[in-house]
């Protein structure tokens, strides 16, 4: 390519489109010094850097790293992290630089882009530059182990202070695509980390396109060129969007001052705290209200308000107001439930679709309502959302006073004020909102009652200020919240937002330093921190994933107020993930902890956080089956032990007691007589079997071609449905060359289907797609248990949330539907399907699912056993060779069937079975139709794993029940034939079971 790598600027470096579409100010008060000195030169003067490019000023200040690595850090104004901001300013700056890339790439490569952003700090910021591309992927890089999740790859950043980075996409595909991958990071400083992550994705999955996209480029011209020839070698395009660009020029040993600049620093922070452990102990008042040096004075203030090195039974600096006071620690944390959707991802670790992205928007309000309400609950927010002192201000909400000021909420007085609610008169107020003139009104906005800004000499509240408080890599979910918030508080509050960091930096309270102050407290994300928040075992964690290097402080920047009560927060709200809500957040010393004594209150939020489910099981590891044949959407409990006696598991149901889901029979191991009227079976009907998988996958073919995206998915009902699925599968491969997926998964009658299994097809495939497959129908018990799972809501264990399955078609196609319960099907006559004969030795080794509340939880798949052990006894490759086999011969009749079939107007289900079934269940007193099977298959399980009573079969049914009548001779049951059967014959439970009851005693339901 001529121009592998192209810049994209922004002309005046300063953030543009914010939340609601209008100009977003870069920051406007807690990171800019008072009286306007710049946030950065504390360090500019210290250690000789410089900082050229337009605007950048705005966007970000300067920090000393406590890094040996790098000296200075840029901290940016409107990223959220390190400096508390505006909600709808850090969003907005990111939904302006999506549209910027959709803009450089056209619509069509931006709907087949995937974003990826930067742990930790872009987590937020990539997010919002995929909102701003629209209908886009987001997943982002993690530093978190997270156990039982495979890495899709990593890459290094090799100046950071945590340098390792993990992806762990749920579905690996996600960096399979051939659209632009669009990287996002805060700052783009040399691009190694983005040569680094590039190199080791276009290994993986080479693409033509690349888009870097960052807050702030700060790259020199070799760096540049360093990545022009980097595009090159790949032939590629990459493309950078950047918010400002600019330099920063560094002094040759920049590293060794800034070193020696933290040491003081620390050196003065803990002599100043050894003071004030003596003032304390002497009863004495303390006059400052935080550590650290004025502007224009020496280095101060250590980098916590808390020092680690503090002796533990040492006395502890007491918190205090302006005016020395003690001050009370605030009331303990409030938890508040968010009403989190269910099984929402808590954001882009494992990937973050646009479907979710839908919810999240949908159940925001709600969400911000309940935040808001605890608010108001916990004191932070008044009650009537008014903002008045001394009876100057209304009690509407209005701003006003002698009447100066209008009662439309807009804020001017004698005429020099304009009507649009900005504050300006002269010149000497900006137009961005914030309140400032000639360092009369505090930067941050705020308006305060103490005499120093009131209209006409009259005090005037401030209104409360409240900061929505992420940790770490969990961002966006913590600022799409606090936009919420924002939003439905209005002008009643001041809401901010930022995240905790694992990035040590220095903190000084100076207004020229960016970095104000820090709360350390130990890290509580359970997965990768050391201590008591650290796995119990982290030996065992997969190799990638294993945590390099333990980290075990974390830190909240510009939090605590300092030395400026004005910065105070009047409520925090921690917004975390349930894997992070550990005994470490709350113990003391904690991060809860800590906030409690600079804050009025402190809420927490828990996010649920979000598990993978994890790929299909396949063969030969789990079933018999070759791999490509299907894949299980089960765990595998093979190692449970789940049988029990076939008397005590039937007495147990009966009773009510135990679900027949939730315990395994012991499998049934024919006789020598019974095993060769099993293959006698699958020689005489092999031909019969052939013709109806052909009619039924015809007819599948022929309905779904305008359907989804014309390509069906199988999807078998485990176990009986999966060796129809396989064989499905290989008649589309004959015919029509055909590979359809093909996938089975659990449903359990009265529990409904697995949700889980269906959540992870859905995130693969189009749901119109999907063909649900079954071996035959009985009564039709689980086509309605089907139709009834997809269509309602319910317990979300059972149906999913209202409306999820609604695009997924309940219909089942089935070999045989003796009970005219479906539409599509392959015959409707009752006869053996050899399939039937056996339990796991011709059902690929695989049990019944398995559905109980210890072994499986709301995120899990049902479970099942794989009976290697009887792999010398497995019949299934048998089976299905013997079928396929058959293929050539079926194919005219398979395809007159299908033609019928589908010209067949009257094709509807008739119920005919079900009907029958009522009538029997009454006609025997039986009073139960559960415990009626109806059908060749249905009463072949019935004498295999259940306690049968007796037998009902057709009169004049030939050699399609021989291996019934021997079962039934096994197992001392009686054979009645009758007249009046819709099916072959019948299979009937043993009602009213108690062990004693021998199941051919003929005794009537009592």
């Amino acid at each position: 390519m001529s121009e592998p790598v192209r810049g994209v600027g922004d002309g005046t470096g300063r953030a543009g489109a914010g939340a609601g579409g209008g100009d977003v100010c870069a920051g406007d008060g807690d990171g800019q010094g008072d009286g306007g000195v710049w946030s950065g030169e504390w360090v500019a003067e210290r250690l000789d850097v410089g900082l050229s490019g337009e605007g950048l000023r705005e966007l970000i200040g300067l920090a000393l790293r406590r890094n040996p690595k790098r000296a200075h850090l840029l901290v940016s104004r409107v990223l959220g992290k390190h400096v508390p901001e505006r909600p709808g300013t850090v969003y907005g700056v990111g939904l302006r630089l999506g549209r910027r890339v959709r803009t450089l790439l056209g619509d069509a490569l931006a709907d087949a882009a995937v974003v990826l952003g930067y742990a930790e700090t872009a987590t937020g910021l990539g997010h919002s530059v995929a909102d701003g591309i629209g209908g886009v992927t987001c997943l982002h890089s993690t530093r978190r182990a997270v156990p039982g999740v495979a890495t899709a790859g990593g890459f290094e950043e090799e100046h950071s202070h945590a340098t390792s980075h993990l992806l762990l996409p749920e579905d690996p595909g996600l960096l399979e695509g051939e659209g632009p991958l669009v990287l996002v990071d805060d700052e783009f400083s040399t691009g190694r980390t983005v040569r680094n992550t590039i190199a080791a994705l276009h290994r993986r999955r080479p693409r033509e396109r690349y888009v870097v996209v960052a807050l702030t480029d700060m790259r020199s011209a070799d760096d540049a060129a360093a990545l022009e020839k980097f595009a090159a070698e790949l032939g590629a395009r990459v493309d950078v969007v950047a918010l400002a660009r600019g330099r920063v020029s560094l002094p040759h040993d920049v590293l060794e001052r800034g070193q020696r600049l933290v040491a003081e620093a620390e050196a003065e922070a803990g002599a100043a705290v050894a003071r004030d452990s003596a003032e304390v102990s002497a009863g004495a008042p303390v006059a400052r209200a935080g550590l650290g040096a004025q502007a224009g004075s020496a280095p101060g203030a250590g980098p916590h308000d808390r020092p680690d090195d503090r002796p533990d039974d040492g006395p502890a600096p007491v918190p205090e107001t302006a005016a020395g006071l003690p001050r009370t620690a605030c009331p303990q944390p409030v938890r508040v439930e968010l009403g989190w959707p269910p099984h929402l991802p808590d954001g882009g670790r494992h990937g973050f679709t646009a479907e979710h992205r839908a919810r999240l928007d949908a159940a925001l309000p709600g969400m911000a309502a309940r935040l808001a309400d605890a608010l108001h609950a916990d004191g932070a927010l008044p009650t009537d959302g008014t903002l008045h002192a001394d009876g100057a201000l209304p009690t509407d909400g209005t701003l006003h006073a002698d009447g100066a000021l209008p009662t439309d909420g807009t804020l001017h007085a004698d005429g020099p004020l304009p009507t649009d609610g900005t504050l300006h008169a002269d010149g000497p107020l900006p137009t961005d909102g914030t309140l400032h003139a000639d360092g009369a009104l505090p930067p941050e906005g705020t308006i305060h009652a103490d005499g120093a800004t009131g209209h006409g000499g009259r005090g005037v509240d401030r209104a409360p200020r409240v900061l929505v408080l992420g940790c770490e890599e969990l961002m966006y979910v913590p600022l799409r919240l606090a936009v919420a918030l924002e939003e439905r508080l209005g002008a009643r509050a001041d809401v901010r937002f930022s995240t905790t960091t694992r990035s040590p930096v220095l903190a000084l309270d100076d207004p020229a330093y960016a970095v104000r102050t820090c709360l350390t407290f130990p890290a509580h994300d359970g997965t990768d921190a050391a201590g008591a928040a650290g796995p119990a075992d982290p030996a065992r964690l997969p190799e990638p994933a294993r945590p390099a290097e333990p980290a075990a402080s974390r830190y909240a920047y510009n939090v605590a107020p300092g030395g400026d009560p004005r910065r105070r927060f009047d409520a925090v709200v921690v917004v975390t993930d349930s894997a992070a809500d550990t005994p470490a957040l709350h113990a003391p010393g904690g991060l809860l902890d800590r906030l409690r004594d600079h804050t009025g209150g402190v809420l927490l939020a828990v996010v649920p956080s979000h598990r993978p489910l994890p790929p299909p099981l396949r063969g030969p590891a789990f079933s018999s089956y070759a791999p490509d044949e299907v894949g299980w959407l089960l765990q595998d409990l093979s190692d449970a032990r789940l049988e029990a006696p076939t008397e005590e598991r039937e007495e147990a149901i009966q009773r009510g007691g135990a679900h027949y889901a939730e315990s395994l029979p012991v499998e049934y191991q024919p006789s020598a007589e019974y095993e060769r009227l099993f293959h006698g079976a699958l020689e005489a009907s092999a031909g019969r079997v052939a013709r109806a998988v052909g009619a039924v996958t015809e007819t599948v073919l022929a309905e779904r071609a305008g359907r989804g995206t014309g390509r069906p998915v199988l999807v078998s009902l485990a176990r009986a449905g999966t060796p129809v699925g396989v064989l499905m599968r290989r008649w589309a491969r004959h015919r029509h060359g055909l590979d359809l997926p093909h996938y089975a998964v659990s449903i359990v009658r009265g529990r409904g289907i697995d949700a889980n299994a269906l959540r992870w097809i859905a995130a693969r495939h189009d749901p119109a797609d999907v063909v649900f497959v079954d071996g035959w129908t009985g009564k039709g018990a689980i086509t309605r248990e089907l139709a009834d799972a997809l269509a309602q809501s319910g317990e979300p264990e059972r149906h999913g949330r209202p409306g999820e399955f609604a695009e997924f078609d309940p219909e089942i196609a089935v070999l045989a539907d003796p009970g005219g319960c479906v539409r599509t099907y392959g015959t409707r006559e009752d006869f053996l399907i050899p399939s039937a004969c056996l339990n796991s030795t011709v059902s690929g080794l695989i049990s019944r699912t398995v559905l109980r509340a210890d072994l499986v939880g709301p995120y899990d798949y049902h479970g099942a056993k794989c009976y290697r052990g009887l792999t010398g006894a497995d019949v299934s490759g048998l089976f299905l060779d013997t079928v396929t086999s058959r293929f050539g011969e079926a194919a005219s009749g398979a395809d007159e069937d299908a033609a019928a079939l589908l010209a067949d107007d009257a094709r509807a289900p008739t119920w005919a079975g079900w009907r029958a079934v009522e009538r029997i269940s009454e006609e025997y007193g039986i009073g139960d139709v559960n415990l009626v099977k109806p059908g060749v298959g249905e009463t072949t399980r019935v004498l295999l794993r259940r306690v049968p009573w007796r037998v009902l079969t057709r009169r004049g049914a030939g050699r399609d029940l021989d291996h019934v009548r021997l079962l039934a001779e096994q197992r001392g049951v009686p054979v009645e034939e009758t007249d009046e059967l819709p099916y072959s014959c019948v299979g009937l439970i043993h009602p009213g079971y108690t062990r004693g009851a021998t199941g051919a005693d003929g005794r009537a339901a009592g």
